[in-house]
């Protein structure tokens, strides 16, 4: 099957200006260099900007992937990584430096709030100007337009300016546009944040329905690790603007959080005002779901002082705080004289959680600071043995919490 994007040695390089700081000039010297100019030939480009350099930034190097037709695929990275610049190329928006890029159907992008949209149009206006420069017939855009107006929910508003819309309407608007005006590409960076849970759930459900019932192509960009495994099927790991990874979406954001564990954890101890905290350590660190965890803290103070609250902190992948156990009934108001080391033994009897990799932090509050939270180990949950011949559910539809139960 012919691939509907294909990227080789894709490229981006920008050009990044560094000025040298000027030496500390007394006012005669400024009057004096005035003079001077009035009187000389005009410097030549080159020595005015003698004192300026430019270094050479790769924000994209050597990317090579294909994307097939309905592939649902998320893009995932730190800041910086180079997602946003990948889409803007993508979405023609930005050229590339070095290498090409083919696609083979038209791309419907969104990607910041206030592009796409003439400001000085109406929302109706701009539905049938997006449609003509997809190249769709006005008839064809008159069959759709219904559809769209009820999905952004703006009729109200339909023959207002859009610069006169919130960031929330406009984002409906958009999407509603992008996803009904039948893209074979559809483009979507972390602009649906802007919107309210409610309606991003609904985009969701929409650009998973038309790929699957329609065979559409989805590029999706999100800090939400855990949208993105709800939507994507296939990812991509960037990585200082190289992809560092690609395959199925689970295996790569269990990757990247991993790594990112990793760098947490090999750092040396943390200190906040009064507190040292030394690495949380779990026994075992891999565990099947209802079992026992035990978790051991321990921290170093490095003045005097007195602790007023803490508390166990249990996220999933995705940065969703899970759970948490509260400490205050050990810690409350406990005084810590200058050199002395606190430990703390922690028996959860049953974690019932699904599987996959949970990270631990340590909140604690003293007497001198509001609260700082110490994330600095992780414990990987398998999922029970249970042959029972049934097909488990996908990840996505499973939750959070792995229910023990029997039926009579």
């Amino acid at each position: 099957m012919k691939p509907i994007i294909k990227v080789e040695n894709l490229g981006k390089k920008y050009l990044i200006r560094h000025e040298h700081p000027e030496r500390y000039v007394a006012l005669r010297d400024v009057l004096a260099n005035r003079v001077k100019k009035i009187f000389s030939f005009p410097k030549s480009l080159r020595a005015q900007q003698s004192a300026v350099d430019f270094e050479e930034f790769w924000a994209l190097k050597d990317l090579n992937f294909d994307i097939q037709p309905g592939d649902r695929v998320g893009i995932i990275g730190r800041n910086g990584a180079g997602k946003s610049t990948l889409l803007k190329i993508l979405s023609r928006i930005t050229e590339p430096s070095t290498g090409r890029v083919e696609l083979n159907g038209r791309v419907a992008s969104l990607l910041e709030v206030g592009t796409g949209f003439h400001p000085e149009l109406s929302g109706r206006e701009n539905i049938f100007l997006n449609g003509a420069i997809m190249g769709m017939s006005r008839a064809e855009i008159r069959r759709k337009f219904d559809e769209i107006v009820d999905f952004s929910g703006v009729e109200k508003f339909l023959d207002t300016p859009v610069k006169r819309y919130s960031s929330g309407m406009y984002v409906r608007l958009a999407f509603a546009v992008a996803a009904h005006l039948e893209p074979e590409i559809l483009v979507v960076d972390e602009v649906l944040a802007v919107g309210d849970a409610e309606f991003q759930k609904k985009c969701l459900g929409k650009m998973e329905e038309v790929s699957t019932r329609e065979g559409r192509t989805i590029l999706f960009v999100s800090h939400n690790l855990s949208v993105v495994q709800t939507l994507c099927e296939k990812g991509i790991y960037l990585k200082a603007g190289q992809i560092a990874a690609a395959g199925s979406i689970d295996d790569l954001v269990s990757a990247y959080i991993r790594e990112q564990h990793q760098k947490e954890n090999n750092r040396e101890p943390i200190s906040f005002g009064r507190i040292r905290v030394n690495q949380i350590k779990t026994t075992p660190s891999t565990i099947r779901s209802g079992d026992r965890l035990s978790v051991e803290v321990s921290w170093l103070a490095v003045q005097n002082c007195s602790i007023i609250g803490g508390a166990l902190l249990l996220y999933n992948s995705a940065g969703v705080r899970v759970g948490i156990i509260d400490l205050r009934s050990k810690l409350v108001y406990k005084k810590m004289t200058e050199g002395e080391c606190m430990f703390i033994n922690i028996d959860i009897n049953r974690v019932n959680l699904i599987e996959g990799t949970y990270s631990l932090g340590l909140y604690l509050n003293t007497t001198d600071r509001s609260g700082d939270i110490y994330d600095l180990a992780s414990v990987t949950i398998e999922e029970q043995n249970q042959d029972t011949g049934i097909a488990p559910y996908e990840q996505r539809y499973r939750g959070l919490v792995n229910f023990h139960f029997e039926i009579h």
